[in-house]
């Protein structure tokens, strides 16, 4: 188990704190890496998988396309994977702060691999059948809602608490690369060699993911190992209730992904502005971005209101967006994009870094399930409203309301949730000491320290002082004379 006394992750190396960098101030701080072997392990893992991931995610739409030839059929997966990764989040949040967090992912992804094994069976047959693809996406958005909240938990275990702003851009570095490589290499190897091979290089993935997670350390839970309770899957949600600042994160994300989200809009858009070879080019505007900010994410260790800048970069997303809408060409469009792209991009680093700084541990998994529900809901409903939208009264109106309805949330959540705006790392974050295991399971405050029972002890009796001529011996005392006696004495 790696924790704060382990030599690999104490960070008393000043190279590794990320105040005496030799290095540009621009580009992003790499003392994780090198002061966490296991967090080397798991970056590297989930990038790999990530990289894979992608190539599936495209390769299942694309042979529900030539199976069927209908765009329905296709929107069908969404519908598909919406349940069970609403359910199967809950419950891997009350798994992360019960079980070995990464003994869950490791289990998570050889299931994950198996189920790729599957589809490339199914893929290489002479007519590939339609219902596994479905089952497989449904089947792998349970395990990915099971996976997640563990990965994310075991993120504050792994590195020190001082370089957990260094590790978040390193973990958005991680998604930007998957987001931008991933598509393009999904493309080209399917219009190449076919979706047998997306399915087989996904499955290798899978496998160098596991062989790297066998070699991290396990992150076991610091409470009991008990049955989950009903309640426990409230727990999370009550703890946020409790905290204006972390229900701010959440409706930020919210308000950047719902109404500022333009993606499903991007086939139209290019019409429009008759480009159609220019797709391509929308998709990875954003990922562009979200690299760009990344990779030159240096300066985000300096920072220490980290409520502010969640509000801001939420704000530029919207004008970005609302921008995007006036542009009058392609160029000025993926401009926005890029800006827009970026600017998400920040706000995911210190939103992440506010939940890692200020969560519990025993409550850690939950909250990353109430995260990925949110992340998960966000993108789904912006391409709902983006769509109804666009079909009522165009394409840029759709984008440019899309972009004031994000900058005018923004402003609601600055003006209403103040705690968000006033948050500060080096007055708000929690200190990093292991919890205390709590008696009652469902019970998510800290359990109250009973002082231990002193055993009872008789009063010692005082001497009396020494008086001059003490050391002789003393005369006998005089005999009383009781009542009875005196009443003798009297009638004789």
């Amino acid at each position: 188990m790696t924790t704060g006394t382990d030599p690999t992750t104490t960070g008393t190396d000043p190279t590794t704190t990320g105040t005496d960098r030799p290095r540009s101030r621009l580009l992003p701080n790499t003392a994780p890496w090198r002061s966490s072997r296991d967090f080397r392990l798991t970056w590297t893992a989930g990038t790999v998988t990530l990289l894979g991931s992608v190539l599936t995610m495209t390769a299942i739409p694309l042979q529900i396309a030539d199976l069927t030839g209908s765009p329905l059929a296709v929107g069908a997966v969404g519908a598909v994977e919406l349940a069970p990764t609403i359910v199967f989040g809950l419950y891997g949040g009350v798994l992360a702060d019960r079980a070995d967090r990464r003994s869950v992912a490791l289990a998570t992804e050889l299931a994950l691999a198996a189920l790729t094994a599957l589809l490339l069976v199914n893929a290489l047959l002479g007519s590939p059948a339609l219902w596994p693809l479905y089952a497989a996406a449904g089947l792998a958005a349970a395990l990915q809602g099971l996976q997640q909240p563990s990965a994310e938990a075991m993120v504050p275990r792994l590195v020190p608490h001082e370089q957990l702003v260094a590790a978040g851009s390193l973990l958005s570095l991680r998604w930007s690369i998957a987001g931008l490589a991933g598509p393009a290499t999904a493309g080209a190897l399917i219009a190449t060699a076919g979706v047998p091979a997306a399915y087989l290089v996904d499955l290798a993935t899978f496998l160098v993911s596991v062989l790297l997670l066998i070699r991290v350390r396990p992150v076991p839970s610091l409470r009991d190992a008990e049955a989950p309770r009903l309640r426990e899957f409230t727990a999370g949600a009550r703890y946020a209730a409790r905290r204006p600042d972390l229900v701010g994160t959440y409706l930020a994300d919210l308000a950047a992904t719902a109404c500022a989200l333009p993606t499903a809009l991007f086939p139209f858009l290019v019409t429009e502005l008759d480009a159609v070879w220019a797709l391509g080019l929308l998709y990875s505007a954003s990922a562009t971005g979200a690299l760009l900010a990344a990779a030159t994410g240096g300066w985000t260790e300096r920072v220490h209101r980290h409520g502010r800048l969640v509000l801001c970069s939420a704000a530029l997303v919207g004008a970005a967006t609302a921008a995007a809408a006036l542009a009058p060409g392609l160029w000025g469009v993926l401009l926005c994009l890029l800006v827009a792209g970026g600017a998400h991009q920040i706000g995911d680093t210190f939103r992440s870094t506010i939940w890692n700084q200020s969560v519990p541990d025993e409550l850690r998994g939950r909250t990353a399930g109430l995260e990925m529900l949110i992340g998960s809901a966000g993108p789904a409903l912006g391409d709902l409203r983006a769509g109804g939208l666009a079909a009522h009264q165009g394409v840029r109106a759709a984008l440019r309301i899309g972009g004031l309805l994000c900058l005018g949330g923004t402003a609601v959540l600055a003006a209403a949730l103040p705690a968000l705006w006033r948050y500060d790392r080096r007055t708000t974050e929690q200190p990093p000491t292991p919890p205390q295991p709590s008696p009652d399971p469902g019970e998510d405050r800290a359990p109250r320290r009973i002082p231990p029972r002193t055993p009872h002890r008789e009063p010692r009796p005082r001497e009396p002082r020494r008086q001059q001529g003490a050391h002789l011996p003393r005369p006998p005392a005089p005999r009383p004379v009781t009542r009875i006696r005196r009443c003798r004495r009297r009638t004789r």
